[in-house]
């Protein structure tokens, strides 16, 4: 094995980490963006119980899963 294909190795593995990491910051920043945003609509509207950030947290959870399942199947 040359140092081409060793490079080429490493590149790959790296791009794919990075691409991984990527995807999991995304879903933090969904999840918290969705958490926050309940929250304020929650202080807005005067809400005795967190309504709105518990509805807004699951609609977040659940698009950044299928942003990564739309991301991983474009990917192959």
């Amino acid at each position: 094995m040359d140092s081409n294909e060793k490079g080429d190795k490493l590149k790959s593995g790296l791009g794919k980490f990075a691409r991984y990491t990527s995807l999991a910051f995304e879903m933090g920043i969904v999840i918290f963006a969705g958490a926050f945003g309940g929250l304020k609509l929650d202080q807005y509207f005067c809400t005795s119980k967190p309504w709105f950030m518990v509805a807004l947290s699951l609609f977040a959870v659940f698009a950044s899963i299928y942003l990564v399942v739309k991301s991983l199947k474009n990917e192959k």
